[in-house]
């Protein structure tokens, strides 16, 4: 395992689509164990591959009940609304109210390339949605409705 750089606003990588994984093999898994890394090094609750510069739909979220690991992530329902304060790992110091979905479900394989259903209500709605906003390079500024002081 080793850490990676986080990429900051204003990098053009941050801004772009990524591509599916085709293959969920030992590159995969290794980009996977080094996200988790970087992402507790950080103090993160989430990370999306983006951010680390990998253009691949692969994204890691530990909100404190353990890691998830998520790869070719897509929402296929949610309900509700929340809004809460966000932050992001690639806007260091800026927080902002954000409207998400109070309930998600997503689809995703898992790192042996099984499918998978996570719901997540709360917290983990809008980590996953703030990940999967980075996998289509959208950063959580885009979203924000107010921003919070310091």
């Amino acid at each position: 395992m080793a850490l990676r750089n986080i990429l900051k606003e204003g990098d053009p990588i941050l801004n772009k689509v990524s591509r599916n994984v085709t293959e969920v093999d030992d590159r995969v898994c290794a980009l996977l164990d080094d996200m988790k890394e970087t992402m507790y090094a950080a103090d993160g609750v989430g990370l999306a591959a983006p951010q680390v510069g990998i253009l691949k739909r692969v994204v890691v979220i530990d909100i404190g009940n353990g890691v998830l690991e998520l790869i070719n992530p897509e929402i296929v329902c949610s309900t509700g609304e929340q809004y809460e304060v966000e932050g992001c790992l690639s806007l260091p110091g800026i927080s902002g109210i954000t409207e998400r979905p109070m309930n998600v479900q997503v689809r995703a394989l898992d790192r042996e390339g099984h499918e998978v259903m996570v719901t997540g209500t709360g917290l983990l709605a809008r980590a996953l949605c703030h990940e999967i906003d980075h996998l289509d390079g959208i950063l959580f500024r885009q979203r924000v409705t107010e921003y919070c002081e310091g």
